[in-house]
């Protein structure tokens, strides 16, 4: 392989995980009356995450909103949320969980539901590499390098978790149970 085809393929390497970093992931869904529904999210040691959600209007319906930690620790609640940001940085590895619920105002009856839009990032995807430029006063090249260190460090340390829970796994299945008796 040539020079010039190494750096072709470095671009490459490099426009992929600008991507990668820029890809956000939102979730919509219907909630109905006087219900709940809860999504997870793992989150690192010391990672920012930043989310935004929008409630359609309801007469008939409130909404409240709570992000909990795994410990069952409110981080952040809403009542009668409609749309808003929240954020917020774990102080250790966690599952936090995002519940939305429903009640139905006692005048009305009959089957009301409203639409939840919800997008949340974590990590670098969080990060405003746009406010940074302009407080370091970086170039936009500068920037998106920024970015992309701070994605592969990212990567890498994912990665470190992935293979500490395997070896954990491994472990853990290679233990012999003590023999029963019978």
């Amino acid at each position: 392989m040539t020079r010039r085809q190494q750096r072709i393929q470095a671009i490459g390497v490099a426009l992929f995980l600008v991507l990668l970093a820029r890809h956000a992931s939102a979730i919509s869904f219907t909630l109905g009356a006087n219900t709940r529904k809860c999504l997870q999210e793992d989150v690192e040691k010391d990672a920012l995450v930043v989310g935004e959600y929008t409630i359609s209007l309801s007469n008939a319906l409130r909404v409240d909103l709570e992000i909990t930690d795994s410990r069952g620790h409110p981080v952040y609640r809403k009542q009668n949320a409609e749309k808003g940001k929240f954020a917020f940085t774990s102080d250790d590895y966690d599952v936090f969980e995002v519940c939305f619920k429903s009640l139905l105002d006692q005048e009305h009856h009959g089957h009301n539901t409203v639409d939840i839009s919800l997008d949340i990032k974590v990590g670098v995807e969080a990060r405003s590499y746009e406010e940074l430029a302009k407080v370091e006063k970086l170039k936009p090249i500068e920037a998106n390098l920024k970015r992309m260190e701070d994605l592969s460090a990212s990567i890498v340390r994912t990665f470190a978790l992935m293979k500490d829970r395997e070896r954990d796994h491994r472990d853990t299945n290679g233990m012999q149970l003590p023999p029963r008796e019978g």
